[in-house]
């Protein structure tokens, strides 16, 4: 894809992705999502959604890529046990990684985590994540407290009138 994918966008240096880019890519990648979950009469489920995994067209619309591990869910009960645990720390869902249990919940955990990303600008690998702190858990402390703590100061432009940091 011409743009490369939605991780390089975002953490190159010379190029920032404004808050409306970065909102219509996440629109993007849910429509995909759901298109994967509920448009077919099996859903598929994608096993591995990330930065890397979105490319970018020359107009920012993102595509999902990358369905290595994608499986179809077929059991009634709507979840597959996997006996390989093969996606990205940091994205994969609790129940994926410890139990190895597949579902579209675990894709939609999977979607939260890179929303937290994009607009944090802030892996979930990053090195302040350590034994208890995690991504998810930063966000949900630091939030109702601050704003400005969390989002990247990117989005948030001294010029915007729609933002301010009073």
């Amino acid at each position: 894809m011409p743009q490369g994918s939605l991780e390089k966008c975002l953490y190159l240096s010379n190029y920032i992705l404004d808050i409306f880019q970065r909102l219509d890519i996440m629109i993007d990648v849910a429509s995909a999502l759901e298109y994967l979950h509920f448009g077919y009469s099996t859903p598929i489920i994608h096993c591995d959604l990330k930065p890397s995994n979105v490319l970018l067209d020359d107009n920012m619309v993102a595509h999902l890529s990358d369905f290595g591990m994608a499986k179809p869910l077929l059991e009634e009960d709507q979840s597959l046990t996997q006996t390989q645990t093969l996606a990205t720390i940091g994205y994969m869902a609790p129940e994926y990684g410890s139990e190895g249990r597949v579902s579209t919940n675990g894709d939609v955990y999977s979607f939260g985590i890179m929303l937290m990303e994009i607009f944090t600008r802030t892996k979930p690998t990053d090195e302040i994540f350590s034994g208890e702190m995690t991504l998810k858990r930063w966000v949900n402390d630091l939030l109702p407290i601050s704003v400005m703590e969390v989002v990247d100061a990117n989005l948030l432009s001294q010029e915007d009138e729609h933002f301010t940091t009073k």
